[in-house]
């Protein structure tokens, strides 16, 4: 019996768990908690690097503006993903 196998029997017998569906969808949620984390993160030390050295301040600034629209896409899709879960593992439950 491969780990496929094994894994696809695993999840057939945990999908009559709605409980399971529920921790399955805040641990994606938690994702998008993790992802606002980096985004203060990330226009912290921006601005900490634009007080340091102000003629940077263009490219600080894009270059922040970039990685925080990146970072908010994962916590777009953490969304979409706990969506997914509830939606489609929580119809095969009920």
């Amino acid at each position: 019996m491969g780990i496929l196998s094994a894994l696809a029997a695993f999840a057939e017998t945990m999908s009559n768990n709605l409980g399971l569906v529920a921790i399955g969808a805040g641990i994606a949620i938690l994702t998008g908690g993790f992802s606002s984390l980096g985004e203060s993160w990330i226009c912290c030390h921006a601005i900490d690097g634009m007080s340091r050295n102000p003629e940077n301040q263009k490219k600080l600034q894009s270059t922040m503006i970039l990685a925080v629209a990146l970072d908010e896409s994962c916590a777009i899709y953490a969304l979409i993903v706990a969506i997914l879960i509830i939606f489609v593992l929580g119809a095969k439950v009920a």
